[in-house]
C-alpha cells in the first residue's frame, strides 16, 4: 500500500492528463512531456518560463522506450501505446509482437519509469530508454546523459539517472557495455565557436598518440573537439543533443568483441565470452527523466532524486561530494618523509592525504587486509623519530580529522598474490573456453587445442602485452604466443609453469581458459571473474576498516569493464564496496581513478588522474600547455556535474609564491575543481614563503567550505586573465581583491557564508 509521505510527493507540483487524441501529459514541477499515441515523446517543456519553452525537436519525437535483438543488431521502436490512469502504466507495442507495461510516476522534481514487463521477450536481450532528443546544442554530459543550456538565455538541462544498477548511460548497441573512448566534433557554441568546413557535427576521430601513453591520447586543443568518456549523450549532424539509457539481460551467455579505444592499432578489439549473471535482468529497469533550469538542477534535482530514490550519497565534510561547497584538494606525498605531512595538510584545509609515495597497493585476499601484516609489524612510512604503519599513521591522522589513502590496481590480481599465483583460483575471467586434445605430461610443449578460434588474439584489448598473453590449465599458469594455422592446431612458442605455478599432467578433455588479462609497466594482472570481483571489492573495505584508511586512488580503473559487462562492472564492484564499509561502520571512502564513467559516477568523489602542466599549468594559466588532456578533462567532468580534477600538482618548492596559490584557488573555486597538492617534506621546509602559501590556500578553502561564492563571482574566479587575492574579514566573511597588472588591488565582492 502507497504512504502518506508517497502519496504527496506525487501530487505535489504534478500534473498528468489524457488529452483527446490519445496523448499523454506527465508534469513535473519544472518539466513537461507529452507521450502520442505510438508511444513517443513529441513535447518536452520548461514550464518554468511562459510560453513555455519546446525543447522536443519537431522533426524528430522520441521513442519512450526501445527494443534491441543483439543478436540481430535490430531496434524495435513502439508502434503503438495506450495509457491506463488507474494503474499509472503505458503498454508499449512493438512489430516484433512484444508488449511492454512501462509505470510512469510523476514526482515533484522528476519522472519515475519503470519496466514492469516485457512479453514475449521475442529475441529482445535489451532494452533502451529514449534516445531522448532536444533542440540543445551547447553542453552534452555523456556520462551521466544530460543536455544543458547553460546560457542566461535558456538556462534549461534535460537529463536522466539510472535508479538502479543494471540500467546503465547509453545505447543498447554499445558494445560490451563501456562506450568507444574517442573524440567527436561538437561545438558548445556555433557562433564563438564555428566549426571549420572540413568538419561536422558528430564526426569521430580516433585519439592521439601511439595507444599505450595514456597523456598522450589527448591531442587536440580546438573547442570543437569533445572527448567522449560514454555515449549517454550524444549529438546528431545538427549538433541537437539525445540522452539515452539501456538495461540488459545478464543471464544468457554471449560474446562482444570490445575494447575501450576500437580506433587505435595498440587496442584493437578481442573477443571475449561474457559471463552470464544469473538473476540480473531487464524487467525492473528504472530511470528518472527530470528538466529543470540548469543553474540549480544538480542540487535542487538531481540530488533530491538520488536521496528519494537511495541511490548512492557518499559526503564529506557534512555534505554531498557532489556540491560544489564540498570540493576540497587532497595532499598527495612524495620523498617517504613524514614528520609534518599531516600537520601541513590540516593547515591548508584539506582532508586527505594520497600516500602515493608508498607505490601500488596490490589486492591479495592472502593477507587478510592485513596490509602491513597480521601484528602491523611492517612499517612503510617513514618519520625521522620512527617508521609507523598505515594503522599508527591513521591513528595520528584522524587526531586532525584527516584520512589516509593508497594508490591500488583496481582488480588486477598481480603475480604472487593469493588468486594469480603460484596457485591461481579457479575464479578468472577468460576470454576463451577450449578442450585439450591430447593429454600432456609437465615437461610437454605441445599442447592441442579443439578449436583455434580467437586464440591468436595477444591477452588484454589494451595494449595486448605479449607477457600477459596465457592460458589456464587446472592449477598450472601457461605461457603462449599464437596458434597454428592448420589442424591439428597447436598453442605455439609454449611456456610451462608461467608466474610460478606447477608444470603438471593434464587429460584430454580438460579446459583451457584463455585468461583476460590488465596491460603489463607494473599493472600486470589477471583479470577476475564476477563472484571474485565481489570479493575484492570487499577486501577494499576491510583493508580501511583493519588499517584506517579511508580514500583510494582506484589506478587501472578501466579494467572493471574488462570482462564484458561494462559501467554494470564498475557499478556492482563499488556497490559492493561501500556496502561491506557500511556493514563495517565506515564512512563513506572517499576515491579517485584512472577513469570516470556512469559505473562509477555516484560513488566516485573526485577525478585526479594524471597531473601537471598536461592538466593545468598555473604559470601560463591554461588547461595542459603540454596536451589538451586538461581542457578535455575540464570539458568531460563539467559537463556531467562532476568536479574537475587537476591532478597531482603545484608541488611547494624553494621558489614557490603566494600570489601563484592565490591563482590556483581562484580557479579552483570558479571553475569548481579539486587538485592533489605536492608535498615533499623537504622541499616545504625549503620555501621561504611556506607560511604565507598555507594562508593563502587555507583562507580560499574555508570560504569555498563556507559557500561563501555566488555565481556571479565564481565566473570571474574561472577566468585565467583575472587576478584575485582573498582575505579573511572576521567569521565568515571574506574580502575579495582584483589585482591589477601593477600589483594593485581593488575590492571586487564582500563575500559572506551561505550567501
Amino acid at each position: 500500500m502507497m504512504s502518506v509521505k508517497k502519496i504527496c510527493a506525487l501530487l505535489i507540483g504534478v500534473v498528468f492528463s489524457i488529452a483527446g487524441y490519445g496523448q499523454a501529459d506527465f508534469s513535473t514541477s519544472y518539466f513537461k512531456i507529452q507521450i502520442n499515441n505510438k508511444g513517443w515523446i513529441t513535447s518536452m517543456q520548461n514550464t518554468t518560463v511562459h510560453p513555455a519553452r519546446e525543447f522536443s525537436p519537431g522533426d524528430k519525437p522520441s521513442p519512450l522506450m526501445s527494443l534491441y535483438d543483439s543478436r540481430k543488431h535490430v531496434y524495435y521502436q513502439p508502434v503503438a501505446a495506450t495509457y491506463q490512469k488507474a494503474d499509472a502504466t503505458i503498454r508499449l507495442r512493438y512489430a516484433n509482437g512484444s508488449v511492454a507495461k512501462v509505470v510512469i510516476s510523476p514526482y515533484k522534481k522528476y519522472l519515475k519509469l519503470t519496466l514492469q514487463s516485457l512479453a514475449p521477450k521475442n529475441g529482445v536481450d535489451v532494452i533502451q530508454w529514449g534516445g531522448y532528443h532536444t533542440n540543445i546544442t551547447n553542453l552534452l554530459g555523456e556520462i551521466i546523459g544530460v543536455s544543458r543550456d547553460t546560457s542566461a538565455a535558456v538556462n534549461y538541462a534535460i537529463g536522466m539517472l539510472a535508479l538502479n544498477d543494471n540500467t546503465l548511460g547509453g545505447t543498447a548497441a554499445t558494445e560490451a557495455d563501456a562506450a568507444p573512448f574517442q573524440y567527436i566534433i561538437h561545438s558548445p557554441d556555433a557562433i564563438r565557436y564555428p566549426l571549420p568546413d572540413t568538419l561536422h557535427e558528430g564526426q569521430v576521430f580516433s585519439l592521439g598518440g601511439d595507444g599505450i601513453s595514456d597523456v598522450a591520447f589527448y591531442g587536440h586543443k580546438e573547442p570543437w573537439y569533445r572527448i567522449m568518456y560514454g555515449n549517454a549523450a550524444e549529438v546528431d549532424s545538427k549538433g541537437r543533443i539525445s540522452i539515452t539509457y539501456q538495461s540488459r539481460d545478464r543471464t544468457i551467455p554471449r560474446e562482444v568483441n570490445y575494447s575501450l579505444i576500437p580506433h587505435m592499432a595498440a587496442n584493437i578489439p578481442n573477443h571475449i565470452a561474457v559471463e552470464p549473471l544469473p538473476g540480473v535482468d531487464y524487467i525492473g529497469s528504472s530511470i528518472a527523466l527530470w528538466g529543470s533550469p540548469d543553474s540549480t538542477a544538480l542540487l535542487d534535482v538531481v540530488q533530491n532524486i538520488v536521496l528519494s530514490e537511495g541511490l548512492p550519497y557518499p559526503t564529506i565534510n557534512g555534505r554531498w561530494v557532489k556540491d560544489p561547497a564540498a570540493y576540497v584538494p587532497d595532499a598527495i606525498t612524495s620523498g617517504n618523509l613524514n614528520d609534518s605531512i599531516i600537520a601541513y595538510t590540516s593547515r591548508l584545509g584539506f582532508k586527505t592525504i594520497s600516500l602515493y609515495d608508498q607505490g601500488f597497493l596490490r589486492p591479495d585476499r592472502g593477507n587478510g587486509g592485513y596490509i602491513d601484516g597480521k601484528d602491523f609489524e611492517q612499517r612503510p612510512i617513514h618519520l625521522t623519530a620512527g617508521n609507523m604503519s598505515h594503522k599508527a599513521f591513521s591513528a595520528l591522522a584522524a587526531k586532525a580529522g584527516i584520512t589516509i589513502g593508497r594508490t591500488t590496481i583496481t582488480n588486477s590480481l598481480a603475480p604472487g598474490t593469493m588468486d594469480a599465483s603460484p596457485v591461481p583460483s579457479d575464479s578468472l575471467c577468460y576470454q576463451q573456453r577450449r578442450l585439450l586434445v591430447a593429454g600432456i605430461q609437465p615437461a610437454d610443449t605441445v599442447i592441442l587445442v579443439n578449436d583455434p578460434r580467437y586464440l591468436e588474439e595477444v591477452a588484454s584489448w589494451e595494449g595486448h602485452c605479449a607477457n600477459l598473453n596465457m592460458v589456464k590449465i587446472g592449477k598450472e599458469l601457461i605461457h603462449y604466443l599464437g596458434v597454428s594455422d592448420k589442424a591439428p592446431y597447436r598453442l605455439l612458442q609454449v611456456q610451462r609453469g608461467y608466474w610460478g605455478t606447477s608444470p603438471s599432467a593434464h587429460s584430454a578433455g580438460d579446459t583451457i581458459y584463455k585468461l583476460q588479462v590488465t596491460v603489463n609497466y607494473g599493472y600486470d594482472g589477471i583479470i577476475p571473474n564476477m563472484a571474485l570481483q565481489d570479493e575484492i571489492a570487499a577486501y577494499y573495505a576491510n583493508v580501511c576498516a583493519i588499517n584506517g584508511l579511508g580514500y583510494y586512488d582506484f589506478d587501472g580503473q578501466e579494467f572493471l569493464f574488462n570482462n564484458g559487462h561494462g559501467y554494470y562492472s564498475a557499478k556492482r564492484f563499488f556497490h559492493r564496496m561501500f556496502d561491506r564499509a557500511a556493514q563495517l561502520g565506515l564512512p563513506s571512502i572517499r576515491f579517485t581513478g584512472a577513469t570516470l564513467s556512469e559505473g562509477s559516477w555516484h560513488y566516485q568523489s573526485i577525478w585526479n588522474v594524471g597531473g601537471g602542466k598536461n592538466l593545468y599549468d598555473a604559470t601560463t594559466r591554461e588547461w595542459g600547455s603540454t596536451t589538451s588532456q586538461g581542457k578535455d578533462l575540464r570539458d568531460v567532468t563539467y559537463a556531467n556535474y562532476f568536479p574537475v580534477g587537476m591532478g597531482g600538482n603545484f608541488p611547494i618548492t624553494a621558489t614557490s609564491t603566494p600570489a601563484a596559490y592565490e591563482h590556483i584557488q581562484a580557479i579552483s573555486v570558479g571553475v569548481g575543481t579539486t587538485y592533489s597538492l605536492y608535498l615533499n617534506q623537504k622541499d616545504v621546509e625549503g620555501c621561504p614563503q611556506k607560511e604565507a602559501i598555507f594562508k593563502v590556500i587555507s583562507t580560499w578553502e574555508k570560504a569555498r567550505a563556507a559557500n561563501a561564492f555566488p555565481r556571479w563571482v565564481k565566473a570571474a574566479l574561472a577566468d585565467p586573465a583575472n587576478t584575485f587575492h582573498l582575505e579573511a574579514a572576521g567569521a565568515d566573511v571574506w574580502m575579495l581583491y582584483k589585482v591589477s597588472s601593477d600589483g594593485s588591488q581593488q575590492l571586487y565582492a564582500r563575500l559572506v557564508k551561505g550567501k
